[in-house]
């Protein structure tokens, strides 16, 4: 399964452990690194996007809000 974002082996590696921190702590199971990554790449295919998506959204708008203020700036002809 491709997903659609590519991150480094050690980070991949880091969200994989904090994915079976995550299950041993609030659900008392224990996941190997192959149930892990299965969770990892479901939610990099399946939720990840959305956020990303809404990331894009907010610094456009941000960025666009910006970019009217630099027309404040604008010298007026006498």
């Amino acid at each position: 399964m491709k997903t659609p974002f590519s991150i480094s082996k050690e980070m991949r590696d880091e969200m994989i452990i904090a994915i079976q921190d995550y299950f041993a702590a609030e659900r008392q199971e224990e996941l190997g690194n192959l149930e892990a990554g299965f969770i990892l790449d479901f939610f990099m295919l399946e939720i990840a996007p959305t956020f990303y998506n809404q990331g894009v959204r907010d610094a456009h708008q941000f960025l666009s809000e910006k970019l009217e203020d630099v027309f404040e700036l604008e010298k007026v002809k006498k």
